[in-house]
């Protein structure tokens, strides 16, 4: 399903002049970089349950692929902006709240698992893509459902706030499915209604299901739907609209990191490697897509 959407994918992966800003503080004209240079301080939102994009651990500790990169888009804005030190501030940003709080400046990126699209673009803006992914369910094996189809008439979850769950709506509507949709505050909740079996299913981006299903206490009685609800589509960090300076040095962080390779360490750390806290493993290897958008960094304007 997903190589053979690869072409539509990246026809939408347009190519931008990259800016090396090589220059002081005081030439990059950013209200963003202004703020972080007079306070010394960068902002992440983070998730508290997207594993391995963004969670918390039991001892309060904020990690993740997402948070490794970043951590490394920070060390290069310190570094344009030639300040001895750079603090980091992590503040809590769910689905439902990640916009309001970009938009507001009380977070400088939002750094999880954001689908970049038109509509999210005319309130934010989206660095370079850092994954792909496509909507699909969750359920258990001794259910039977295999399609979508399959859901007719059940009761499925998704959560507030995200491309999912708009998703399922639309096929809901179009193919007459009569599904009950339970609404979650967060992913974590949405799962846990198929494991405790008050929903048939639970609609999420595949990976952020993967995650669960590996932590989950019986891995082997689930099962993730080949079919999808659309077609696969990026994350990106989450920017303030209109401060070019700041996007373009976060993307300059970005094209550094994909291209000489650091990035494939951080994909190893977090999707084929044990996470803490308990040790499990992914085993996801890195995509024919996700390699071509490394290799070739492009802004996503689909």
């Amino acid at each position: 399903m997903r190589r053979s959407v690869i072409p539509t994918l990246f026809a939408a992966l347009v190519s931008s002049p990259f800016l090396t800003l090589s220059a002081g503080a005081e030439e990059l004209k950013s209200p963003t970089l202004d703020k972080i240079a007079r306070t010394k301080t960068i902002t992440f939102g983070h998730r508290q349950d997207e594993l391995p994009f963004s969670y918390v651990t039991p001892d309060g500790v904020v990690r993740g692929y997402s948070i490794d990169i970043c951590q490394r888009i920070a060390d290069h804005v310190r570094d344009a902006l030639k300040l001895d030190t750079l603090k980091t501030d992590y503040v809590v940003a769910t689905p439902a709240t990640r916009f309001l709080l970009v938009k507001s400046g009380k977070i400088d990126m939002e750094c999880s698992a954001t689908t970049n699209n038109a509509e999210r673009r005319e309130q934010v803006a989206f660095s370079y893509p850092h994954f792909i992914t496509a909507t699909r369910f969750v359920t258990k094996k001794s259910s039977g459902l295999n399609s979508i189809k399959d859901l007719a008439g059940r009761t499925v979850a998704s959560t507030t706030g995200t491309i999912n769950i708009a998703q399922l709506q639309n096929v809901n509507r179009e193919q007459k499915l009569n599904i009950s949709v339970l609404i979650s505050k967060v992913n974590s909740e949405a799962f846990a209604m198929v494991e405790n079996n008050r929903a048939s299913a639970f609609v999420m981006d595949d990976v952020l299901l993967a995650a669960h299903v590996a932590f989950s206490n019986a891995p082997g009685d689930y099962m993730i739907s080949k079919e999808t609800f659309g077609p696969p589509e990026p994350y990106g960090i989450l920017l303030p609209k209109g401060d070019d300076a700041f996007k373009t040095l976060v993307n300059e962080a970005l094209y550094k990191m994909f291209t000489d390779g650091e990035i494939e360490t951080i994909y190893n750390k977090w999707f084929m490697s044990p996470l803490p806290p308990d040790g499990r493993n992914f085993n996801l290897p890195l995509s024919p897509e996700l390699q071509a958008a490394f290799k070739e960094p492009k802004e996503y304007l689909q």
